[in-house]
């Protein structure tokens, strides 16, 4: 089987922010290509993990989501990556973004560049992704049309591919973003969030 990894991921999470960064020099390492998929977590939260979304609405100060918040402004400098969350537009509809995405699928040295821009844009330069005009600039900044992307993203075929690519995902067991799969024997594993990419690292080595 080969080692190929699918990277399912939505540009509105920190911690997907830096496990696209981290996972990459990890699968080059072990020449395991990655394949990006990009779906809609909303629309994963919404079928399969709705107390995500409860316990946003209730979290305040609670001991757990300051550790979190604490926890990913370490994770970020253990990275290198420079993350300024929350901003005025978190948390982000990313709708739009990932229909870009989607569109860029098939491309996938593109689909990383966008991505990278999406990641810097919103969580760096803390720029509001959900805004068209935003989206377009962020896009065209990166090298592509953005006009021409944002006409083709309300195109009928590009949200259905959104919506297969996040029903493939919900299929698979994804509950949030990113989910990971990694070829395993004649089978899978599927991990979730940057925590986790020791157990990408390991099952990758036992392919």
């Amino acid at each position: 089987m080969s080692k190929q990894i699918e990277f399912f991921f939505d540009v509105s999470s920190p911690w997907t922010c830096l496990a696209f960064h981290n996972i990459q020099p990890m699968a080059d390492a072990r020449g395991a290509p990655i394949r990006w998929r990009p779906f809609l977590v909303g629309g994963v939260h919404n079928q399969v993990n709705r107390a995500v979304l409860e316990a946003r609405a209730d979290k305040t100060n609670a001991p757990k989501w300051v550790q979190m918040g604490r926890s990913l402004k370490d994770w970020a400098a253990w990275s290198g990556v420079t993350i300024n969350f929350p901003s005025a537009h978190h948390p982000l509809r990313s709708v739009h973004a990932m229909r870009f995405c989607c569109l860029m699928e098939d491309e996938q040295t593109d689909l990383k560049r966008f991505a990278t821009a999406c990641f810097d844009a919103y969580f760096t330069d803390q720029r509001n992704l959900d805004d068209p005009e935003t989206l377009v600039t962020v896009d065209t900044e990166a090298g592509f049309d953005g006009p021409d992307l944002w006409a083709r993203s309300q195109d009928t075929a590009c949200k259905a591919n959104l919506r297969a690519n996040t029903e493939d995902a919900i299929a698979r067991g994804a509950f949030g973003s990113p989910s990971i799969f990694v070829p395993f024997g004649s089978s899978e594993r599927l991990y979730f969030g940057n925590d986790q990419l020791p157990l990408v690292e390991w099952a990758l080595d036992q392919a």
